[in-house]
């Protein structure tokens, strides 16, 4: 049924990939997103949680690095480690505190000095601009629809991002005491679609601004279309509601592989939910951003 439109969307549906390491140890947390471009000019849809991820990440970067300076002046003498805990105090670290997250967009143009962005006032929704690139490296982008009266209870859409990071291209250097990016391992990560029936419409103020679904978004489909069998966006995932069925086990016994277990269990139904495609459209109105509509 999406086969086709999956090939379209994929065009201009890209990933954000995230490594991020803990003061707790030298591990690196791999991380993704996703992004859809809406024209030529190399401005993008995301979602506003994922912009505010991208923005912290200069200023935790930098935050350890003037950690990381005063840590290398300290007297390596009996008195260190009360002073390294004292300095860790004065940096608010702790074992999960994340010290280093550096990101990278995979074949959304050739080069640039930097993206800028617009956040929506109310909603979880963003739009990213990159600058001063050259040559884009996507096809196509997004067409928004411009019938409203498609969008009803029953019809079935579906989403596509990037929720499974399998990319590996990244490394600890312990000469440095830093993380980046190498040019070795895996660089990419799969695509995945995700279908979904329209269940009822998010409204806020008598005003309608979201849709949702039959199914979950997943973690790393943040900022990923939201689209019919034709490859029509209708809007972009954003979160996934998660609602209490009622259907509950408390130590239930049940035989599992020959021997009796008790089990407890609480059901939940994992319910995704996306911006309108009309209030992606009045933002870039707004903001002056050419999109396509059919």
């Amino acid at each position: 049924m999406f086969i086709k439109a999956i090939e379209r969307i994929a065009e201009f549906t890209r990933p954000i990939h995230t490594i991020t390491r803990t003061y707790g140890g030298k591990q690196i947390i791999p991380g993704s997103a996703t992004l859809f471009f809406v024209n030529e000019e190399g401005y993008a849809i995301t979602c506003k949680h994922v912009i505010d991820v991208l923005a912290a990440s200069d200023s935790v970067n930098q935050k350890y690095t003037a950690f990381r300076k005063e840590r290398d002046q300290l007297p390596r003498d009996g008195k260190f480690k009360r002073n390294l805990k004292g300095l860790e105090i004065k940096y608010g670290y702790s074992e999960d505190t994340p010290i280093q997250v550096k990101n990278n967009f995979i074949n959304c143009v050739d080069a640039m000095s930097g993206f800028t962005w617009h956040l929506h006032p109310t909603f979880d929704l963003a739009i990213l601009k990159f600058n001063d690139f050259k040559k884009i490296a996507y096809q196509q982008y997004a067409i928004f629809n411009k019938d409203v009266a498609k969008v009803q209870q029953g019809k079935f859409l579906c989403r596509l991002g990037f929720p499974f990071p399998e990319f590996t291209n990244f490394k600890y250097n312990e000469q440095t005491d830093d993380i980046g990016w190498v040019n070795e391992g895996v660089i990419h990560t799969p695509r995945f679609p995700l279908e979904g029936m329209i269940t009822r419409h998010l409204a806020e103020a008598n005003k309608i601004y979201g849709i949702e679904l039959s199914t979950p978004g997943l973690r790393g489909q943040s900022g990923g279309p939201l689209f019919d069998e034709k490859g029509i966006v209708y809007g972009m995932q954003f979160s996934t509601k998660h609602l209490h069925l009622g259907f509950d086990m408390e130590n239930k016994e049940i035989v599992i592989q020959g021997k009796p277990k008790k089990i407890s269990d609480y059901s939940f139904i994992h319910l995704g939910q996306c911006i309108h495609g009309d209030v992606i459209k009045e933002f870039l109105k707004e903001k002056g951003v050419k999109y396509y509509e059919e």
